[in-house]
Protein backbone atom coordinates (compact mmCIF):
# COMPACT_ATOMS: atom_id res chain seq x y z
CA UNK A 1 0.00 0.00 0.00
CA UNK A 2 1.36 3.38 -0.94
CA UNK A 3 2.45 5.89 1.69
CA UNK A 4 0.46 9.17 1.90
CA UNK A 5 3.62 11.28 1.73
CA UNK A 6 5.66 12.53 -1.21
CA UNK A 7 8.08 15.31 -2.18
CA UNK A 8 5.62 17.62 -3.90
CA UNK A 9 5.92 21.38 -3.46
CA UNK A 10 4.08 23.33 -0.75
CA UNK A 11 0.95 25.35 -1.36
CA UNK A 12 2.09 28.98 -1.00
CA UNK A 13 -0.82 30.05 1.23
CA UNK A 14 -1.75 26.97 3.23
CA UNK A 15 1.79 25.61 3.57
CA UNK A 16 1.16 21.93 2.78
CA UNK A 17 2.06 19.72 -0.15
CA UNK A 18 -0.31 17.90 -2.50
CA UNK A 19 -0.36 14.87 -0.21
CA UNK A 20 -1.20 16.80 2.94
CA UNK A 21 2.23 17.11 4.56
CA UNK A 22 2.39 20.52 6.20
CA UNK A 23 5.45 22.75 6.36
CA UNK A 24 6.66 23.53 9.90
CA UNK A 25 5.11 26.63 11.50
CA UNK A 26 5.74 28.94 14.42
CA UNK A 27 2.92 27.66 16.64
CA UNK A 28 2.47 29.51 19.92
CA UNK A 29 0.06 27.20 21.78
CA UNK A 30 -1.07 23.56 21.97
CA UNK A 31 -4.70 22.52 22.43
CA UNK A 32 -5.39 19.10 23.95
CA UNK A 33 -8.86 18.26 22.62
CA UNK A 34 -10.86 15.35 24.02
CA UNK A 35 -14.35 13.89 24.41
CA UNK A 36 -15.11 15.02 27.95
CA UNK A 37 -17.17 13.36 30.63
CA UNK A 38 -19.38 14.03 33.67
CA UNK A 39 -17.85 14.81 37.04
CA UNK A 40 -20.82 14.01 39.27
CA UNK A 41 -24.28 12.45 39.29
CA UNK A 42 -26.00 15.73 38.36
CA UNK A 43 -23.78 16.01 35.26
CA UNK A 44 -24.61 12.63 33.73
CA UNK A 45 -27.83 13.34 31.84
CA UNK A 46 -26.76 16.83 30.65
CA UNK A 47 -23.50 15.28 29.42
CA UNK A 48 -25.34 12.52 27.54
CA UNK A 49 -27.65 15.13 26.01
CA UNK A 50 -24.55 16.88 24.67
CA UNK A 51 -23.20 13.63 23.23
CA UNK A 52 -26.48 12.77 21.49
CA UNK A 53 -27.53 16.30 20.53
CA UNK A 54 -29.67 16.37 17.38
CA UNK A 55 -30.69 12.70 17.53
CA UNK A 56 -33.92 13.19 19.45
CA UNK A 57 -33.11 10.58 22.11
CA UNK A 58 -35.39 10.94 25.17
CA UNK A 59 -33.96 11.12 28.68
CA UNK A 60 -35.52 7.72 29.49
CA UNK A 61 -33.21 6.05 27.00
CA UNK A 62 -30.26 8.14 28.09
CA UNK A 63 -30.85 6.93 31.63
CA UNK A 64 -30.09 3.38 30.45
CA UNK A 65 -26.60 4.46 29.44
CA UNK A 66 -26.31 6.66 32.54
CA UNK A 67 -26.20 3.54 34.73
CA UNK A 68 -22.60 2.98 33.55
CA UNK A 69 -21.60 6.38 34.90
CA UNK A 70 -23.80 6.22 37.98
CA UNK A 71 -22.09 2.98 39.03
CA UNK A 72 -18.88 5.04 39.10
CA UNK A 73 -20.35 7.87 41.18
CA UNK A 74 -21.43 9.78 38.08
CA UNK A 75 -17.78 10.45 37.26
CA UNK A 76 -16.08 9.55 34.02
CA UNK A 77 -12.38 8.82 34.47
CA UNK A 78 -11.57 10.60 31.20
CA UNK A 79 -11.27 14.08 32.71
CA UNK A 80 -8.74 12.96 35.33
CA UNK A 81 -6.88 11.13 32.58
CA UNK A 82 -6.76 14.31 30.50
CA UNK A 83 -5.54 16.41 33.41
CA UNK A 84 -2.74 13.90 33.92
CA UNK A 85 -1.94 13.82 30.20
CA UNK A 86 -1.89 17.64 30.02
CA UNK A 87 0.56 17.77 32.92
CA UNK A 88 2.72 15.06 31.34
CA UNK A 89 2.80 16.93 28.01
CA UNK A 90 3.77 20.16 29.77
CA UNK A 91 6.58 18.37 31.59
CA UNK A 92 7.90 16.71 28.43
CA UNK A 93 7.78 19.95 26.45
CA UNK A 94 9.66 21.71 29.24
CA UNK A 95 12.25 18.93 29.38
CA UNK A 96 12.90 19.46 25.68
CA UNK A 97 13.00 23.24 26.17
CA UNK A 98 9.99 23.76 23.90
CA UNK A 99 8.19 26.86 25.13
CA UNK A 100 4.54 26.14 24.33
CA UNK A 101 1.60 26.42 26.74
CA UNK A 102 -0.88 23.52 26.73
CA UNK A 103 -4.62 24.23 26.92
CA UNK A 104 -7.40 21.66 27.32
CA UNK A 105 -10.85 21.67 25.72
CA UNK A 106 -13.60 19.04 25.40
CA UNK A 107 -16.31 18.37 22.86
CA UNK A 108 -19.04 17.36 25.32
CA UNK A 109 -18.26 18.75 28.78
CA UNK A 110 -16.36 21.53 30.50
CA UNK A 111 -13.87 22.84 29.67
CA UNK A 112 -15.57 23.18 26.27
CA UNK A 113 -13.64 23.77 23.05
CA UNK A 114 -15.20 27.21 22.22
CA UNK A 115 -14.39 28.65 25.65
CA UNK A 116 -10.86 27.22 25.47
CA UNK A 117 -10.25 28.74 22.04
CA UNK A 118 -11.43 32.10 23.39
CA UNK A 119 -9.08 31.70 26.36
CA UNK A 120 -6.21 30.93 23.98
CA UNK A 121 -6.93 34.04 21.89
CA UNK A 122 -7.38 36.27 24.94
CA UNK A 123 -3.94 35.15 26.14
CA UNK A 124 -2.45 36.54 22.95
CA UNK A 125 -1.91 33.33 20.99
CA UNK A 126 -2.68 33.28 17.28
CA UNK A 127 -1.45 29.93 15.90
CA UNK A 128 -2.64 26.75 17.62
CA UNK A 129 -1.67 23.11 17.08
CA UNK A 130 -4.31 20.62 18.27
CA UNK A 131 -3.61 17.21 19.78
CA UNK A 132 -6.67 14.97 20.01
CA UNK A 133 -7.11 11.87 22.17
CA UNK A 134 -8.11 9.70 19.21
CA UNK A 135 -5.54 7.86 17.12
CA UNK A 136 -7.46 6.36 14.18
CA UNK A 137 -9.33 7.62 11.13
CA UNK A 138 -13.12 7.84 11.10
CA UNK A 139 -15.79 10.49 11.61
CA UNK A 140 -15.97 10.34 15.41
CA UNK A 141 -12.22 10.07 15.99
CA UNK A 142 -11.01 12.71 13.54
CA UNK A 143 -13.46 14.69 11.43
CA UNK A 144 -15.88 15.38 14.29
CA UNK A 145 -13.06 17.03 16.23
CA UNK A 146 -12.19 19.10 13.16
CA UNK A 147 -15.85 20.09 12.78
CA UNK A 148 -16.17 21.08 16.43
CA UNK A 149 -13.10 23.28 16.09
CA UNK A 150 -14.45 24.84 12.89
CA UNK A 151 -17.87 25.52 14.38
CA UNK A 152 -16.27 26.93 17.54
CA UNK A 153 -14.20 29.40 15.54
CA UNK A 154 -17.34 30.71 13.85
CA UNK A 155 -19.49 30.77 16.98
CA UNK A 156 -16.88 32.69 18.98
CA UNK A 157 -16.13 35.16 16.20
CA UNK A 158 -12.52 33.94 16.07
CA UNK A 159 -12.71 32.91 12.42
CA UNK A 160 -9.92 34.75 10.62
CA UNK A 161 -8.33 35.73 13.93
CA UNK A 162 -7.05 32.37 15.15
CA UNK A 163 -5.22 29.80 13.03
CA UNK A 164 -5.93 26.20 14.13
CA UNK A 165 -4.18 23.08 12.82
CA UNK A 166 -4.09 19.50 14.12
CA UNK A 167 -1.39 16.85 14.42
CA UNK A 168 -1.84 13.83 12.18
CA UNK A 169 -3.67 10.67 13.26
CA UNK A 170 -1.05 8.68 15.13
CA UNK A 171 -2.32 5.08 15.14
CA UNK A 172 1.02 3.74 13.88
CA UNK A 173 3.38 6.24 15.48
CA UNK A 174 6.03 4.40 17.56
CA UNK A 175 5.00 6.23 20.74
CA UNK A 176 1.40 5.01 20.53
CA UNK A 177 2.19 1.47 19.39
CA UNK A 178 5.02 0.78 21.83
CA UNK A 179 2.96 1.97 24.80
CA UNK A 180 0.79 -1.15 24.37
CA UNK A 181 3.69 -3.60 24.17
CA UNK A 182 4.62 -4.08 27.87
CA UNK A 183 0.99 -4.78 28.75
CA UNK A 184 0.58 -7.23 25.89
CA UNK A 185 3.73 -9.10 26.93
CA UNK A 186 2.72 -9.22 30.59
CA UNK A 187 -0.82 -10.30 29.71
CA UNK A 188 0.41 -13.09 27.47
CA UNK A 189 2.78 -14.36 30.15
CA UNK A 190 -0.01 -14.30 32.74
CA UNK A 191 -2.55 -16.08 30.53
CA UNK A 192 -0.05 -18.67 29.28
CA UNK A 193 0.60 -19.58 32.91
CA UNK A 194 -3.12 -19.67 33.68
CA UNK A 195 -3.88 -21.82 30.63
CA UNK A 196 -1.13 -24.33 31.30
CA UNK A 197 0.05 -26.93 28.79
CA UNK A 198 -3.44 -28.01 27.77
CA UNK A 199 -4.95 -24.52 27.51
CA UNK A 200 -5.24 -22.20 24.53
CA UNK A 201 -4.66 -18.43 24.68
CA UNK A 202 -6.17 -15.92 22.26
CA UNK A 203 -5.49 -12.18 21.99
CA UNK A 204 -8.48 -9.89 21.38
CA UNK A 205 -7.63 -6.41 20.12
CA UNK A 206 -10.66 -4.31 21.05
CA UNK A 207 -11.80 -1.00 19.58
CA UNK A 208 -14.96 1.11 19.52
CA UNK A 209 -17.45 -0.09 16.93
CA UNK A 210 -18.79 2.45 14.45
CA UNK A 211 -21.66 2.30 11.94
CA UNK A 212 -20.76 0.49 8.72
CA UNK A 213 -21.60 3.68 6.83
CA UNK A 214 -18.99 5.60 8.86
CA UNK A 215 -16.45 2.83 8.27
CA UNK A 216 -17.07 3.00 4.52
CA UNK A 217 -16.51 6.78 4.59
CA UNK A 218 -13.34 6.65 6.71
CA UNK A 219 -10.12 8.01 5.29
CA UNK A 220 -9.30 9.33 1.82
CA UNK A 221 -11.58 8.03 -0.94
CA UNK A 222 -8.78 6.61 -3.18
CA UNK A 223 -7.27 4.69 -0.26
CA UNK A 224 -10.66 3.29 0.78
CA UNK A 225 -11.31 2.17 -2.80
CA UNK A 226 -7.89 0.50 -2.90
CA UNK A 227 -8.68 -1.47 0.28
CA UNK A 228 -12.01 -2.63 -1.12
CA UNK A 229 -10.30 -3.76 -4.30
CA UNK A 230 -7.59 -5.62 -2.38
CA UNK A 231 -10.01 -7.47 -0.11
CA UNK A 232 -12.71 -8.08 -2.68
CA UNK A 233 -15.39 -7.16 -0.16
CA UNK A 234 -17.59 -4.22 0.65
CA UNK A 235 -16.33 -1.68 3.17
CA UNK A 236 -17.65 -2.09 6.69
CA UNK A 237 -17.47 -5.89 6.86
CA UNK A 238 -14.81 -5.90 9.61
CA UNK A 239 -12.25 -7.60 7.42
CA UNK A 240 -9.99 -4.68 6.64
CA UNK A 241 -11.95 -3.43 3.65
CA UNK A 242 -12.39 -0.05 5.36
CA UNK A 243 -9.62 2.32 6.46
CA UNK A 244 -10.66 2.32 10.13
CA UNK A 245 -10.52 -1.47 10.49
CA UNK A 246 -7.43 -1.79 8.31
CA UNK A 247 -5.50 0.64 10.51
CA UNK A 248 -6.33 -1.40 13.62
CA UNK A 249 -5.46 -4.69 11.93
CA UNK A 250 -2.09 -3.31 10.82
CA UNK A 251 -1.21 -2.15 14.35
CA UNK A 252 -2.39 -5.42 15.93
CA UNK A 253 -0.27 -7.46 13.53
CA UNK A 254 2.70 -5.23 14.31
CA UNK A 255 2.31 -5.69 18.08
CA UNK A 256 2.02 -9.47 17.78
CA UNK A 257 5.24 -9.51 15.78
CA UNK A 258 6.97 -7.35 18.40
CA UNK A 259 6.12 -9.64 21.36
CA UNK A 260 8.14 -12.88 21.59
CA UNK A 261 5.50 -14.15 24.02
CA UNK A 262 2.96 -14.05 21.16
CA UNK A 263 4.61 -16.84 19.17
CA UNK A 264 2.02 -19.46 18.29
CA UNK A 265 -0.87 -17.39 19.71
CA UNK A 266 -3.86 -16.51 17.53
CA UNK A 267 -5.45 -13.08 17.60
CA UNK A 268 -8.40 -11.17 16.20
CA UNK A 269 -9.89 -7.69 16.01
CA UNK A 270 -13.16 -7.22 17.90
CA UNK A 271 -15.51 -4.31 18.53
CA UNK A 272 -17.38 -2.91 21.51
CA UNK A 273 -19.64 -0.11 22.75
CA UNK A 274 -22.04 -0.03 19.81
CA UNK A 275 -25.16 2.08 20.26
CA UNK A 276 -28.21 3.12 18.25
CA UNK A 277 -31.06 1.05 16.81
CA UNK A 278 -30.36 -2.63 15.94
CA UNK A 279 -31.53 -1.91 12.36
CA UNK A 280 -28.38 0.14 11.71
CA UNK A 281 -25.41 -2.17 11.01
CA UNK A 282 -22.22 -1.54 12.97
CA UNK A 283 -18.81 -3.18 12.73
CA UNK A 284 -18.68 -6.69 14.18
CA UNK A 285 -17.94 -9.07 15.85
CA UNK A 286 -18.81 -7.75 19.29
CA UNK A 287 -16.22 -8.80 21.86
CA UNK A 288 -18.76 -10.77 23.89
CA UNK A 289 -19.96 -12.73 20.86
CA UNK A 290 -16.37 -13.36 19.83
CA UNK A 291 -15.47 -14.79 23.23
CA UNK A 292 -18.45 -17.13 23.07
CA UNK A 293 -17.31 -18.44 19.69
CA UNK A 294 -13.71 -18.83 20.87
CA UNK A 295 -14.73 -20.76 23.99
CA UNK A 296 -17.41 -22.97 22.47
CA UNK A 297 -16.07 -23.61 18.96
CA UNK A 298 -12.29 -23.10 19.08
CA UNK A 299 -11.32 -24.47 22.49
CA UNK A 300 -9.85 -21.21 23.79
CA UNK A 301 -9.40 -21.17 27.57
CA UNK A 302 -7.82 -17.74 28.17
CA UNK A 303 -8.05 -14.32 26.54
CA UNK A 304 -5.79 -11.28 26.59
CA UNK A 305 -7.84 -8.16 25.81
CA UNK A 306 -5.85 -5.25 24.39
CA UNK A 307 -7.87 -1.97 24.24
CA UNK A 308 -6.15 -1.00 21.00
CA UNK A 309 -8.63 1.69 20.00
CA UNK A 310 -8.36 3.71 23.21
CA UNK A 311 -5.87 6.25 24.52
CA UNK A 312 -6.97 6.07 28.18
CA UNK A 313 -9.12 4.10 30.62
CA UNK A 314 -12.37 5.99 30.10
CA UNK A 315 -15.87 4.62 30.63
CA UNK A 316 -15.99 2.40 27.54
CA UNK A 317 -12.92 0.62 28.88
CA UNK A 318 -13.95 0.43 32.53
CA UNK A 319 -17.53 -0.66 31.83
CA UNK A 320 -17.61 -2.44 28.47
CA UNK A 321 -14.33 -4.31 29.00
CA UNK A 322 -13.59 -4.44 32.74
CA UNK A 323 -17.21 -5.10 33.68
CA UNK A 324 -19.29 -6.58 30.85
CA UNK A 325 -16.59 -8.43 28.88
CA UNK A 326 -15.00 -9.74 32.07
CA UNK A 327 -18.38 -11.03 33.26
CA UNK A 328 -18.90 -12.76 29.90
CA UNK A 329 -15.49 -14.41 30.22
CA UNK A 330 -16.36 -15.65 33.72
CA UNK A 331 -19.65 -17.11 32.47
CA UNK A 332 -17.76 -18.93 29.71
CA UNK A 333 -15.04 -20.18 32.05
CA UNK A 334 -12.33 -18.14 30.31
CA UNK A 335 -9.33 -16.74 32.12
CA UNK A 336 -9.32 -13.01 31.35
CA UNK A 337 -6.87 -10.11 31.53
CA UNK A 338 -7.25 -6.60 30.14
CA UNK A 339 -4.00 -4.80 29.35
CA UNK A 340 -3.39 -1.07 30.04
CA UNK A 341 -4.16 1.81 27.68
CA UNK A 342 -1.33 4.26 26.88
CA UNK A 343 -2.53 6.84 29.46
CA UNK A 344 0.60 8.72 30.51
CA UNK A 345 3.08 6.01 29.54
CA UNK A 346 6.38 7.69 28.74
CA UNK A 347 6.48 6.21 25.22
CA UNK A 348 3.06 7.70 24.48
CA UNK A 349 3.73 11.12 25.98
CA UNK A 350 7.09 11.29 24.25
CA UNK A 351 5.44 10.25 20.99
CA UNK A 352 2.85 13.03 21.21
CA UNK A 353 5.59 15.58 21.79
CA UNK A 354 7.45 14.12 18.80
CA UNK A 355 4.28 14.67 16.75
CA UNK A 356 4.15 18.27 17.97
CA UNK A 357 7.86 18.73 17.36
CA UNK A 358 7.75 17.55 13.75
CA UNK A 359 5.39 20.46 13.02
CA UNK A 360 7.36 23.22 14.78
CA UNK A 361 9.45 25.68 12.80
CA UNK A 362 11.11 26.72 16.06
CA UNK A 363 12.29 23.17 16.90
CA UNK A 364 16.08 22.90 16.68
CA UNK A 365 16.06 19.10 16.41
CA UNK A 366 12.83 18.37 14.59
CA UNK A 367 11.77 14.71 14.96
CA UNK A 368 11.46 12.66 11.78
CA UNK A 369 7.98 11.74 10.58
CA UNK A 370 7.52 8.12 11.64
CA UNK A 371 4.90 5.48 10.90
CA UNK A 372 5.44 1.79 11.61
CA UNK A 373 2.85 0.27 9.25
CA UNK A 374 2.60 0.18 5.46
CA UNK A 375 0.24 3.15 5.66
CA UNK A 376 3.27 5.31 6.37
CA UNK A 377 3.05 8.56 8.38
CA UNK A 378 -0.52 9.81 8.07
CA UNK A 379 -1.64 13.15 6.59
CA UNK A 380 -1.11 16.39 8.49
CA UNK A 381 -3.94 17.89 6.42
CA UNK A 382 -6.95 15.70 5.66
CA UNK A 383 -7.97 15.01 2.08
CA UNK A 384 -11.27 16.24 0.51
CA UNK A 385 -14.34 14.44 1.90
CA UNK A 386 -12.20 12.47 4.34
CA UNK A 387 -14.47 10.70 6.89
CA UNK A 388 -17.41 12.83 5.74
CA UNK A 389 -20.80 12.30 7.41
CA UNK A 390 -23.97 13.88 6.10
CA UNK A 391 -26.06 15.32 8.92
CA UNK A 392 -29.75 14.51 9.25
CA UNK A 393 -30.62 18.04 8.14
CA UNK A 394 -28.29 17.76 5.13
CA UNK A 395 -25.88 20.43 6.35
CA UNK A 396 -22.11 20.12 6.29
CA UNK A 397 -20.13 21.69 9.11
CA UNK A 398 -16.94 23.71 8.62
CA UNK A 399 -13.72 21.87 9.40
CA UNK A 400 -10.15 22.81 10.26
CA UNK A 401 -7.01 20.95 9.15
CA UNK A 402 -8.26 19.81 5.73
CA UNK A 403 -7.35 20.77 2.19
CA UNK A 404 -10.85 22.19 1.75
CA UNK A 405 -10.98 24.00 5.13
CA UNK A 406 -12.21 27.59 5.08
CA UNK A 407 -11.80 28.23 8.83
CA UNK A 408 -8.71 28.08 11.01
CA UNK A 409 -6.46 28.80 8.03
CA UNK A 410 -4.02 31.65 7.33
CA UNK A 411 -5.69 34.70 5.90
CA UNK A 412 -4.78 35.71 2.34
Amino acid sequence: MSSPTNDAGFDPRQGYDTEGVMAPKQYDAVLLASFGGPEGQDDVIPFLRNVTRGRGIPDERLEEVATHYRANGGVSPINAQNRALKAALEAELAAREIDLPVYWGNRNWAPYVPETLQEIHDAGHRRVLTVTTSAYSCYSSCRQYREDLGVALRETGLEGRLEVDKIRQYFDHPGFVKAFLPGLQAGLAQMREAAGQDGKVHVLFATHSIPNSDAAAAGPRPLAAELVEQTGAAAGEANGADVYSAQHLAVAELLMAMAPEAEGVDWSLVYQSRSGPPSVPWLEPDINDAMETLAEEQGVTAVVVVPLGFVSDHMEVLWDLDTEAKETAEELGLDFVRTPTPGTHQEFVGGLVDLIGERLAQAEDRPAREGLTDFGPWYDVCRPNCCVKVMLDGTEKPTVAAVDSEVGVPQA
